[in-house]
């Protein structure tokens, strides 16, 4: 039987308060590499000490690709949302807030 491989989608908060996402299959060994500082070009490396806050596992590795490529573009809110599982805080950051927003055509319309 072949070894399960697994990936791990994980949210860095950085010491200026940012947050980090990224994917690795290892994220102690991930986690140790941000806080060393090893890359000058990598986000985290003017912002360490960084703390691991979130990290989720997954088998299928274009499920995690999809999920980490999501999370990178969400607000830092939402974000901290998903650290904290407040799944109804992360459905009121998923809506549209703009003038075009559904909400806002029936006032603007009437």
């Amino acid at each position: 039987m072949k070894p399960v491989k697994y990936l791990y989608v994980y949210i860095l908060k950085c010491a200026d308060g940012t947050y980090y996402t990224g994917i690795t299959n290892n994220p102690e060994r991930r986690l140790l590499q941000h806080n060393k500082g090893t890359n000058k070009n990598a986000y985290t490396y003017s912002r360490v000490p960084v703390e691991m806050k979130y990290s989720e596992q997954f088998t299928d590795f274009n499920l995690a690709i999809e999920w980490e490529k999501k999370i990178k573009k969400w607000s830092q809110a939402k974000k901290e949302a998903l650290i904290k599982s407040d799944w109804q805080k992360i459905k009121k950051e998923a809506e549209c807030k703009n003038e075009t927003s559904h909400k806002n055509y029936k006032a603007v319309n009437e």
